[in-house]
């Protein structure tokens, strides 16, 4: 089998493999006059032609990663509450104003094809000899992006570690950033303001879940037909995991099984959750790393800038500093990162993976005094000029931004979890067909 999943950077959280199998393609608009609607979502719908695509292609995936198939209905109620919840983020993002081009969609296409050893071509050729439908991988990875962008936006850049955090960490896990753990999940989600019988109810549920499973159950089938997660119909597999990106209550739990171990039901905010430890692996961290020293101009599209015009405007400035004006002095005036703006767009020494990936990957291609093309990222276009670069052993500071980008993933995990219900609960959603909790 070929891995279809999208390159690192869409990948986001400890629940949130969105951005999943090409597998699973995003909705089509060619339904028919007579297609029977499943669910209204807002002023859109979830259609059964729609629900008939992303059924048969996940059955599709699911033989692929060799995990047992659970009965129609049991999927179709899966796919029915993840499309809704897609659809509502969707309608989010266009209120957002978040749009993606076919360049990014392309860029990202071809990352995948050389991430599996192909060119564009051969991956599609492959795709089609799997039964999988090549343009329906397309729109699928626009749909992606877009809902990346959209969290991104709404939730990771609103996730701030204080120094007090990651010291509170280091003191309290001093092993923490080197331990990884390759874990499956289920997650029983429980309604807000619970009464003490629903909860209960919950808790009876789960401690059969986990009966089932260590009387020999098969955990992905079982995942599938229970868990709430992002990862249900992945079988439940959350993947490789950092300490610090882990809850306290599932490190606890981690630490004391052993590979192939399955918990008791964790009780959690939103909900019960089961976790199978997989796997666990140190991770040492190598004391040299390369810094670059880079400046910025950034601009974003707003009600009163479209993207063309910033793209416009950037094009425009891109010349003045080609023909010899001032790099610092055209970003205090121009530059919409006020944090750096005011020191002429000046970044500082930057270790590896500081910044987005679509901003990284056009710096570290970039030689000393050399100016980018406008770059796109989920915070808007770029200029980037790199001023210089040097080798250096940061074993201390590594350890302390790995428990950072540890800490912020968690919480950020926590937010999105918060983010996604509020959206599902303010919108308007009414379903035709059986609604399971």
């Amino acid at each position: 089998m070929f891995s279809v999943r999208l390159s690192r950077f869409l990948c986001l959280a400890l629940f949130t493999p969105w951005f999943a199998a090409a597998a699973i393609p995003a909705t089509p608009r060619n339904t028919s006059d007579i297609d029977r609607v499943l669910a209204i979502v807002n002023d859109d719908v979830v259609t059964e032609t729609e629900l008939a695509a992303r059924l048969m292609q996940t059955k599709r995936q699911l033989v692929l990663e060799k995990i047992a198939l659970p009965a129609d209905e049991i999927l179709r109620r899966q796919l029915i509450d993840r499309m809704v919840v897609e659809r509502v983020q969707l309608q989010a993002a266009e209120r957002a104003g978040i749009q993606v081009s076919d360049a990014d969609v392309d860029r990202a296409v071809d990352d995948i094809a050389r991430s599996n050893k192909m060119n564009v071509s051969e991956f599609e050729k492959r795709l089609k000899k799997e039964g999988l439908d090549p343009q329906a991988h397309v729109d699928s990875i626009r749909t992606q992006i877009i809902i990346h962008r959209l969290v991104d936006r709404e939730v990771n850049s609103r996730v701030t570690v204080s120094d007090a955090e990651v010291q509170d960490f280091l003191q309290t896990h001093p092993q923490g950033t080197d331990i990884e753990f390759n874990l499956s999940h289920i997650f029983l989600t429980l309604p807000e303001a619970a009464s003490t019988e629903t909860i209960q109810a919950m808790r009876r549920r789960a401690d059969d879940i986990v009966r089932q499973i260590k009387q020999g159950g098969n955990f992905e089938q079982i995942a599938i037909a229970n868990s709430k997660g992002e990862t249900a119909l992945n079988g439940g597999a959350i993947g490789w995991k950092k300490a610090g990106q882990l809850p306290e209550a599932f490190l606890a739990t981690l630490n004391a099984l052993q590979p192939g171990g399955v918990s008791e039901p964790i009780r959690g905010p939103n909900g019960f959750h089961i976790l199978r430890l997989n796997q666990r692996r140190g991770d040492s961290i190598a004391g040299n790393v390369t810094q670059t020293h880079a400046r910025h101009i950034l601009l974003r599209r707003s009600e009163i800038q479209s993207l063309d015009d910033a793209r416009t405007k950037l094009v425009n400035l891109r010349e003045r500093l080609l023909h010899g004006e001032d790099f610092a002095a055209l970003a205090k005036s121009n530059s919409e990162d006020t944090a750096s703006a005011a020191n002429g767009g000046d970044l500082g020494w930057a270790n590896p993976g500081l910044f987005t990936p679509e901003f990284e990957k056009i710096m570290n291609n970039l030689k000393p005094n050399e100016l980018s093309e406008i770059v796109q990222t989920p915070f808007g276009l770029h200029l980037i000029q790199v001023l210089e670069r040097r080798s250096r052993d940061i074993s201390e500071e590594r350890i302390q931004a790995s428990a950072r980008q540890q800490i912020h993933s968690r919480k950020a995990n926590e937010r999105y979890e918060q983010w996604v219900r509020q959206l599902r609960d303010e919108a308007y959603v009414e379903y035709f067909v059986d609604e399971t909790n």
